[in-house]
């Protein structure tokens, strides 16, 4: 079984209230719902969220999507992990159903343009590898480190941000920028100490299409 989670804390400060604001005539929360409420009609599935914001909480249950879960204060703030809040969120639901989930898949509600076909493809690739602990979305990147980025050396000079003699971009290893839509974890993953999300057995989807991430 997987549960589908989908946090949106009400503190903003890049974007004040930012999961809530109207985009093309509908809160940005709502279509991470409706795209999670269609993919869990494809698959054996239980959504739930996680907020500290009452305003969020009612917002979302507009769209169908109700909770008895609070996030605690300690998962709330600016220095608070996201896989931190989102174990919180699976215990509780764990515990509310009686069940261990196999697979936990969580929706950014800042990146929305994802789709059920995304996700559809992206849960056959982890499933596909009894090895890969979680997978993460991502966009072929439109700057390389090996090749047109560069980072200080110390000395008050610059210097590619990773070695190669590669004269073309083309010829450098290819490279991707991690979008923030959407991540599944196999429940194994939050029984590790670290909650590190790109770890030595992620998985990449990428996206053949555009995806932007409001923060």
């Amino acid at each position: 079984m997987l549960l589908i989670t989908l946090c949106a804390r009400g503190g903003s400060k890049g974007i004040p209230g930012k999961n809530i604001l109207p985009i093309n005539g509908k809160p940005l929360i709502a279509y991470s719902i409706d795209t999670a409420m269609r993919f869990s009609q494809k698959v054996d599935a239980r959504i739930a969220i996680s907020t500290d914001d009452e305003v969020i909480r009612q917002t979302a249950a507009r769209f169908g999507l109700t909770t008895d879960y609070q996030r605690p204060a300690v998962f709330a703030t600016d220095s608070a992990g996201k896989t931190e809040a989102i174990l919180d969120l699976l215990r509780f639901e764990e515990v509310k159903t009686g069940s261990r989930f196999e697979y936990i898949l969580d929706l950014d509600v800042t990146s929305p343009l994802r789709t059920v076909e995304d996700l559809e493809q992206a849960f056959d690739m982890i499933q596909q590898d009894p090895d890969a602990l979680n997978l993460f979305s991502v966009n072929k990147a439109h700057r390389n480190p090996y090749f047109n980025m560069v980072e200080p050396s110390g000395d008050g000079y610059y210097q590619l941000v990773k070695k190669g003699e590669f004269l073309t971009r083309q010829s450098a290893p290819p490279v991707y920028d991690l979008n923030a839509s959407f991540y599944f974890y196999r429940r194994s993953f939050f029984d590790r100490e670290k909650l590190t999300t790109i770890n030595s057995r992620s998985m990449v989807y990428v996206m053949p299409h555009i995806c932007f991430d409001l923060d």
